[in-house]
């Protein structure tokens, strides 16, 4: 018989308890890939000081958004995350004292134990200087027993930094995209996250810090979303905080499915719809794929929340498509946004500008 762990009086045998849970989630008999995850401190934010963490696949490329972690259904992965973030950072954004320093992994959409809840109450969560396995399973499809898989766009997060719903973790960086495919899935050129979240940010970041494509030099990256024309680009889309979005993307459509795209067949049935904005609400997650440039050639795309208080204080950014040759068209260097006032992402504010 399985024991569960619990609050409350079971918290004292959360310890013993977890030898006699199940490692592995029915259906995953063994990993079959493995991957090294690091959370650690990254400079702070230089608008407002705030304390800025990061997950990566080497300590020294954590990012916010961390790492897009791609599955295919039926696919069993063993994550191992490293703690580095000092514990005196840690113990400066706790809101109750008596709560545990540590970091952790919490996924949405695929299968795991409540070893790799990543919560407290399952005290599967990462004390500094510590390292724990989290495994997930991307279960398939079946048809015969109803099960409808976990094929889609994700996202993982702590859920421990600062209280039990790591809602200071999520507000300093430590979060990044998943997408689990199924066999034979299109494959793109370029994928991108984007976390739409409190206080008019996109990626933690608003005004001109959304966007640093340097116009001689462009680097992908979370405040650089660049792509040459005709590739194929992914997007991730997340909602952070507390607050409502719309997520709108200039000069492109997709089909409102699972990928954004039709059927293999190519044949589109009315009742799919095809969009260009999506309602955002927190904790949800949508994703899709584009032809950059398709029918309306290179050029400096908006991509902003259509909450027009939102986009009037700086939650938009661009998508630059460059030209067959590689090169960004003119226009970007004249500037895109408005002056806005420092954004300050953590905690639980609300700003209405």
């Amino acid at each position: 018989m399985e024991v569960l762990i619990g609050g409350g009086s079971l918290a004292a045998a959360a310890v013993s308890s977890q030898l006699r849970q199940p490692e592995l989630p029915e259906g995953c008999t063994k990993p079959n890939r493995t991957l090294q995850l690091h959370a650690v401190e990254l400079p702070r934010d230089p608008a407002t000081n705030q304390i800025r963490l990061g997950y990566g696949l080497r300590p020294d490329a954590a990012s916010y958004p961390g790492p897009t972690i791609e599955m295919v259904e039926g696919e069993c992965l063993a994550i191992t995350l490293h703690n580095h973030v000092p514990a005196a950072t840690l113990a400066q954004l706790r809101t109750d004292p008596e709560h545990p320093l540590g970091v952790s992994l919490h996924v949405h959409g695929v299968k795991y134990t409540q070893l790799s809840d990543g919560t407290v109450h399952s005290q599967s969560f990462v004390p500094p200087g510590e390292s724990r396995t989290y495994t997930w399973f991307a279960k398939t499809r079946d048809k015969k027993s109803g099960s409808q898989g976990t094929a889609g766009y994700w996202w993982y997060h702590d859920h421990v930094v600062g209280g039990p719903h790591g809602t200071q973790g999520l507000g300093a960086g430590l979060f990044g995209g998943v997408v689990v495919r199924r066999p034979g899935d299109p494959k793109p050129d370029r994928t991108y996250v984007t976390a739409f979240g409190d206080r008019q940010t996109i990626n933690l970041r608003r005004g001109d810090a959304t966007d640093t494509c340097d116009q001689q030099n462009p680097q992908p990256g979370p405040t650089c979303l660049v792509a040459r024309q005709g590739e194929k680009v992914e997007f991730i889309v997340i909602g952070i905080g507390n607050d409502m979005h719309t997520f709108h993307l200039h000069g492109h459509s997709w089909a409102d499915t699972r990928t954004g795209l039709v059927d293999n067949n190519g044949v589109l049935a009315d009742s799919i719809p095809i969009i260009d904005n999506k309602t955002l609400g927190p904790g949800d997650s949508f994703g899709f794929q584009v032809t950059a440039g398709d029918s309306v050639g290179p050029g400096h795309w908006m991509l902003h929340c259509h909450m027009q208080f939102h986009s009037d204080a700086g939650m938009s950014t661009m998508v630059h498509v460059l030209d067959e040759t590689g090169a960004m068209m003119p226009g970007h260097e004249q500037g895109h946004h408005p002056a806005a006032q420092p954004a300050s992402t953590g905690g639980d504010g609300h700003q209405h500008n």
